[in-house]
């Protein structure tokens, strides 16, 4: 990495992929409301591979209590209703033999409070991922100073813009923490 832009390039880059992948991982956390991309990480053994539910069936949200998901492949149903009922959401799909819906229970306290742990632990996870992503532009730009390439006042310059987009992309993730703590608790 030769130069200013490449490394804001990068290291912004990088920054923001951390900020997706907390976002992705609050939507798996339940929120008490029914929406597709509850079911995104469970797996369902289909010919013999684990394969996302998504690539199975058709996944719908007929109304705030309940999905629904349309098998194509009828042979599949047993297993999909296994693999639902063995996720960690605490789910009880029903199986009528064209569909299988599930029902959304309300959160209780103790549920609720347990999410935001996790919720938690996700947004330390990424600010710590952040941190790691400042570090090595950091020794980036100590590296870039070693050899030559900027000035003092470039390497000062470059380390300010770094700590700022830290502060930025840390903001951003206590932003999503608060939010998806307050959907959680929200009954």
């Amino acid at each position: 990495m030769a130069d200013y832009n490449t490394l804001k390039e990068d290291t912004q880059g990088r920054m923001e992929k951390t900020l997706e992948a907390m976002r992705s991982d609050f939507a798996g956390l339940r929120a008490g409301r029914a929406h597709a991309s509850l079911l995104d990480g469970i797996l369902v053994e289909a010919y013999g591979n684990m394969t996302p539910i998504s690539q199975i069936g058709t996944i719908g949200v007929p109304d705030a209590r309940t999905l629904s998901v349309s098998i194509w492949d009828k042979g599949l149903m047993k297993s999909v209703e296994k693999a639902l009922r063995e996720s960690d959401l605490g789910l009880n799909p029903m199986n009528d033999g064209q569909m299988i819906r599930i029902p959304i229970p309300p959160l209780s306290e103790e549920r609720r409070k347990e999410l935001v742990k996790i919720a938690g632990k996700y947004a330390e996870q990424g600010k710590v991922a952040i941190r790691n992503i400042r570090r090595d532009a950091m020794d980036e730009v100590k590296k870039m100073k070693k050899d030559s390439l900027i000035s003092e006042d470039e390497e000062k310059r470059y380390s300010n813009d770094i700590q700022k987009w830290t502060d930025e992309a840390i903001k951003k993730a206590d932003e999503l923490y608060e939010n998806k703590e307050k959907d959680i608790m929200q009954v």
